[in-house]
């Protein structure tokens, strides 16, 4: 089979959606409301994904969302700019780690997603 995808966009979650969807425009992701209870962020033109108005609290604890950027050591510094994790409950920042791999850094959005920024080698 020969996939010709032009954008793969997951749905997530929110505990608190209005709160999840300021978090996310903060973050600075670009917002397309398509309903009250889902949106588009957009990353860059071609990537994003939908918030929905839904908590699972099993399917929220576990999911990770890993989002690789051209400079980790940079979006880390603008990630503590920010400030998210002072102005959003629940929202934590986790410095770099290096792996084999690349490094990588964390941020747990207000209803506990983990995102990873990572830059391969």
């Amino acid at each position: 089979m020969k996939h010709v995808a032009k954008s793969i966009r997951s749905f997530v979650g929110a505990k608190n959606f209005e709160e999840s969807r300021s978090f996310y425009k903060e973050l600075g992701f670009e917002e397309s409301l398509i309903s009250k209870d889902l949106s588009y962020f957009r990353v860059t033109d071609k990537l994003g994904f939908y918030l929905q108005n839904a908590y699972v609290k099993d399917w929220i604890d576990n999911l990770m969302i890993f989002l690789e950027v051209d400079d980790v050591d940079r979006y880390w510094n603008e990630l503590q700019t920010l400030g998210l994790d002072q102005k959003f409950k629940n929202v934590r920042l986790t410095s770099i780690r290096e792996e084999s791999w690349g490094k990588e850094c964390f941020l747990h959005d207000p209803s506990g997603i983990l995102w990873h920024f990572g830059e391969f080698y």
